[in-house]
C-alpha cells in the first residue's frame, strides 16, 4: 500500500494576545491509499490543526512554521489559490464536527450539496440537483427529493451529518477527512454515521482520516491509530497494537477512561425515603405550524414531548434517565426544575412546595456551559450571582462561600478573575456544577454535562459526581445517552422513548438484561473497544 499523503516535520503555531501558542510541533505520519487512520488525542493535542492542514483551512492567526503536507508528492503547503481550489472537493474534502455551524442556514440541503458539482464539474443547475439529490440518497436519507428541499433547521442533527458528507464526497475526492463527526449524537445515530463512513470507503476506495477523542469510534472505523498530545506525536500503530498493547501511559490512560471500560456501579445509597415522585406526568407543546397549513386553515396541533411517565428518586439515590435526542428525558428533568409547565399528573418533591423552595430544593447543571455561564462575567461573578440574588448569606461572607465552591469542585481559585472563555471545556463544566451547587440543593440534575468533553476529562467529572453524592448526600438525577455513563454511576435507570418510560429498573438489572428492544439497540450502538489482550492493570 503506497502513501496518498506524507507529513514531514509540521509544525504551526497560532499568534495571541498573550504571545504565540505552537499548536503543532513537529510532526511527521504518512496517510496510506486506501486507508482509514485515526488520530486520537484530548482538547488541545494538536489533532484538529493537522486535519485542517491537510486542506490549508487555517485561522487567520495560524502560520505555518515548518514542514511540508506532501499530497502523491505535490507540497499542499505551497499550492496556489486556484491549485487549492481544485484540491479541495476534487481531491480532498472535510466533514466538521457541527454540521449546524457548517451548513448554510438560508440555503437548501440540496443546493449546498450541487454547489460543489457545478463549481468543479461545470454542471448546469438541473443535473447538478439530479446528482445531489442521487448523492442524499446514498446516504440513506430517506425521501431524499423532498428532503433537497428542506434548510438544514429542518432536519436532525444525523441528517445534518449525512448532508455534509454527501456534499464532501459529491466530486469523488480520494481522502476524506472527518473531525469528530458523531461527538454531539446519539450512540444510535452514530452506530449508523460510522457504518455509512466504511461503506463508501469501502465502495468508493476512499482514503479516511478520522479524527476523534474516543478510542471506541476510532476502532470501530479504522486500519492505524496516531496519538497526539500537546501538539506532538506520542505513538504510532496499527488498531490492534494502540488498543490492546499500548506503549506510552498517555494511551494507556485514555483507554481507561472510555466510558465502554468504566466499571459497573456496585456500591448501593443506604434506601432512604422518596424525596421525589413522578405520577403519570405528561408535558405538551405546540408544533410549529407551516406557511401551507396557515393557508389551507389546518388547526394547531401538538406534540407530546412527555407521556404518562410515572417513576420515584429515594434520598440519596442515583437515577440515570437515557434516551435518543427527542425521547423526552431534557424535557422530564426541565419539568422537575420547574422550567417547563406540565399538561397534567404530578411531580412531588419531599419539603416545602413553593417555587422559591423548590428552587433551593431542586438544582440543574446543564449540557452546554459555553451556553449557560454568562460570557461578560467573571467566574467569581458568576458564583456570587445565587448568593447575592437569594441572600443566602450577608456578603461579607459571599467570597468565602465562593472559594468553598472552588474547592468543592477542584477548581484552583486563580480562575476565579477569568471569564468562561478562557476556561477549558472541562473547566467550565465544573464552574456549572457549582453553580448549581451554591443553594446546597438535595436533587442535582445533571443534563448530558460530559457528552462533549475528551474521555479521561469525563471520567474526572463523573468521579467528581461520585464524591459530591457521598460527601453532600446528593440526590442526582443524570440525563445521559451514554448507557456506559448511566452504568457507572447510577442505581437506577429509566429509558425513555418517543416521551413513554419504556423500561425502568436497577441499572444492573435493565442493562444486564433489557428487556425490550429498543434498549437492547441502545446498548448494541454503543463503541466498545478490544479489550480481551489490554492487560492495563
Amino acid at each position: 500500500m503506497d502513501d496518498l499523503v506524507s507529513i514531514e516535520n509540521l509544525s504551526v503555531s497560532f499568534d495571541t494576545r498573550h504571545g504565540q501558542v505552537d499548536a503543532v510541533k513537529n510532526v511527521s505520519f504518512a496517510i496510506r491509499r486506501g486507508e482509514a487512520l485515526g488520530i486520537v488525542g484530548e482538547s488541545g493535542s494538536g489533532k484538529s490543526v493537522v486535519c485542517r492542514a491537510l486542506l490549508q483551512l487555517f485561522a487567520a492567526n495560524a502560520r505555518v512554521t515548518g514542514g511540508k503536507i506532501l499530497y502523491e508528492g505535490d507540497d499542499v503547503l505551497a499550492m496556489t489559490e486556484a491549485d487549492l481550489n481544485r484540491y479541495r472537493g476534487e481531491k480532498a474534502a472535510m466533514i466538521f464536527q457541527d454540521p449546524s455551524t457548517h451548513l448554510d442556514p438560508i440555503m437548501r440541503v440540496g443546493d449546498q450539496v450541487a454547489e460543489g458539482l457545478r463549481i468543479h464539474r461545470k454542471l448546469d443547475r438541473a443535473e447538478a440537483t439530479v446528482q445531489a439529490v442521487q448523492l442524499l440518497d446514498d446516504m440513506k436519507i430517506r425521501d431524499a427529493g423532498r428532503r433537497a428541499s428542506s434548510y438544514p433547521h429542518e432536519l436532525s442533527g444525523g441528517m445534518r451529518q449525512r448532508v455534509m458528507i454527501a456534499a464532501a464526497l459529491a466530486c469523488s475526492p480520494d481522502l476524506l477527512i472527518a473531525d469528530e463527526p458523531t461527538t454531539a449524537l446519539d450512540v444510535t445515530v452514530q452506530a449508523q454515521i460510522l457504518s455509512l463512513l466504511a461503506k463508501i470507503r469501502e465502495e468508493r476506495k476512499l482514503t479516511v482520516v478520522l479524527v476523534s477523542h474516543d478510542l471506541g469510534v476510532i476502532g470501530a472505523v479504522c486500519d492505524r491509530i496516531v496519538v497526539m498530545k500537546d501538539g506532538r506525536i506520542v505513538e504510532t500503530g496499527t488498531t490492534e497494537e494502540i488498543l490492546t498493547a499500548p506503549k506510552a501511559d498517555y494511551t494507556r490512560n485514555l483507554i481507561r477512561s472510555q466510558p465502554s471500560l468504566l466499571p459497573d456501579r456496585t456500591e448501593a445509597a443506604a434506601a432512604g425515603p422518596e424525596i421525589l415522585s413522578i405520577d403519570k406526568l405528561s408535558v405538551e407543546f405546540a408544533a410549529p405550524r407551516r406557511l401551507a397549513d396557515i393557508v389551507a386553515g389546518r388547526p394547531a396541533h401538538s406534540v407530546r414531548a412527555v407521556d404518562d411517565v410515572s417513576l420515584s428518586v429515594r434520598r440519596g439515590g442515583s437515577l440515570g434517565i437515557v434516551g435518543e435526542s427527542g425521547s423526552g428525558k431534557s424535557t422530564l428533568a426541565r419539568a422537575i426544575v420547574g422550567l417547563t409547565k406540565a399538561k397534567s399528573g404530578s411531580i412531588r418533591i419531599d419539603g416545602p412546595q413553593d417555587k422559591q423552595a423548590r428552587a433551593r430544593i431542586v438544582q440543574m447543571a446543564f449540557q452546554d456551559p459555553y451556553l449557560s455561564l454568562n460570557p461578560s462575567y467573571t467566574i467569581a461573578q458568576t458564583l456570587s450571582e445565587p448568593f447575592i440574588a437569594h441572600r443566602l448569606c450577608a456578603p461579607s461572607e459571599t467570597p468565602e462561600r465562593v472559594r468553598r465552591l472552588m474547592r468543592t469542585v477542584e477548581l484552583p481559585e486563580n480562575l476565579l478573575r477569568r471569564k468562561s472563555g478562557q476556561l477549558s471545556g472541562g473547566q467550565r463544566q465544573r464552574v456549572g456544577i457549582a453553580r448549581a451547587l451554591a443553594m446546597s440543593p438535595e436533587i442535582l440534575i445533571a443534563d448530558e454535562v460530559t457528552s462533549a468533553l475528551d474521555v479521561s476529562i469525563q471520567a474526572q467529572i463523573l468521579d467528581l459526581f461520585k464524591r459530591l453524592q457521598a460527601e453532600l448526600g446528593l440526590t442526582l438525577i443524570l440525563i445521559s445517552h451514554d448507557l456506559a455513563v448511566v452504568r457507572y454511576l447510577c442505581e437506577d435507570v429509566a429509558v425513555m422513548q418517543h416521551g413513554k418510560l419504556v423500561e425502568y429498573g436497577r441499572s444492573a438489572d435493565v442493562l444486564r438484561h433489557p428487556r425490550t428492544d429498543y434498549t437492547r439497540a441502545l446498548l448494541a450502538a454503543a463503541p466498545k473497544l478490544m479489550t480481551a489482550k489490554t492487560g492495563l492493570n
